[in-house]
């Protein structure tokens, strides 16, 4: 029998055969989305059972009888509670932060309900991990009010850049006696930009690459060129005030200084074709978002250059943003 006529005839829903499927929106976990079986726990309960129901019925014992029956409708009123426990969730991702590769990049995702009971011992790991995983606690496991909500954020290692799907995770739950274990699978619609990691020990920015309208020179000291860390020696009239009450020190923040350049003001231009082709393009990658970050660092205004995108001379969060999002992306076609 074809696999799909099978899976219609006992009533399995599509996405066992299609596990990769993006969820889009929100999800309600509907009758055909839950799963149950019996736990390792739940199948000695069973067994005890029978041995119950054979002792019963071979020495005719009518406590017996009432004993195994009453136990038999515990199991069942059991089995109907772990289901309820999970059924008509309402599922949610929320948001998903932008990260640099080799960071964990968290997932954040929302859990609510709609059918005014609280939910208890809501588990919730990576299907992988958790169908394989034989002995261990889940990743997380959460509460959920009645006519209330739970967030979960879900931290994963990001490795390459470009854009990291959020994984098909596996909601479960053993709630109340552990004799039977409810799950669903979820693939939530979220994705986090992953950055090109900085360079470490990167080379200073590049020389400017253009004059400006205004002549070519360095004489004198009235030109305002941008902002750098504090160095012992610098005047205190040269303090960038703005920007350290803008820093806490708890969070690393430290003294800046304003950097001054005589002559007419040239324009910093961050160009991937500038460096060495013989370099590896994700090291050039790596090298331009050291570069861009350091740029920001010191209020600096540059331009930048990346194939076909191109960025007038500016600074401020858009403009960092747009560039680390062209490095993130360049040469993958908007996705991986």
């Amino acid at each position: 029998m074809a696999r799909s006529s099978l899976t219609r005839r006992l009533g399995l829903p599509l996405r066992t055969r299609k596990a990769a499927a993006v969820d889009k929106g929100e999800l309600l976990l509907g009758q055909r989305r839950i799963y149950i079986l019996p736990t390792g726990p739940g199948l000695g309960f069973g067994a005890l059972l029978l041995v119950l129901l054979i002792g019963s019925i071979n020495y005719n014992l009518g406590l017996g009888y009432a004993l195994t029956f009453l136990a038999l409708s515990c199991a069942v009123v059991d089995m109907l509670l772990t289901w309820r426990n999970l059924a008509y969730l309402r599922l949610t991702p929320v948001r998903a932060p932008n990260v640099f590769a080799g960071q964990e990049a968290s997932f954040e995702l929302q859990l609510r309900d709609t059918s005014r009971r609280a939910r208890y011992a809501i588990a919730i790991d990576v299907a992988a991990a958790a169908d394989n995983a034989k002995t261990g606690e889940p990743r997380h496991a959460v509460d959920i009010p009645a006519n209330g909500s739970a967030t979960v954020r879900l931290a994963l290692p990001s490795e390459m850049r470009g854009w990291l799907e959020a994984p098909r995770l596996t909601l479960s739950t053993r709630f109340p006696l552990g004799l039977f274990r409810a799950w669903s699978y979820w693939r939530p619609d979220a994705r986090a930009l992953v950055y090109p990691f900085p360079e470490e020990g990167a080379p200073p920015l590049p020389a400017d690459s253009s004059s400006a309208a205004d002549g070519a020179g360095h004489a004198g000291e009235d030109d305002f060129a941008g902002v750098r860390p504090y160095q012992a020696g610098d005047p205190l009239r040269r303090l960038a005030w703005r920007q350290i009450a803008r820093l806490d020190p708890r969070d690393g923040g430290q003294l800046a200084t304003k950097h001054f350049e005589g002559g007419a003001r040239t324009e910093l231009v961050l160009d991937l074709a500038a460096l060495s082709p013989r370099l590896d393009l994700e090291l050039r990658l790596s090298r331009m978002t050291r570069w861009v970050l350091e740029a920001e660092s010191r209020a600096l205004p540059y331009a930048f250059r990346l194939g076909a995108e191109q960025f007038e001379a500016a600074n401020g969060v858009a403009h960092q943003a747009a560039c680390l999002r062209a490095l993130a992306l360049h040469g993958l076609g908007g996705a991986r």
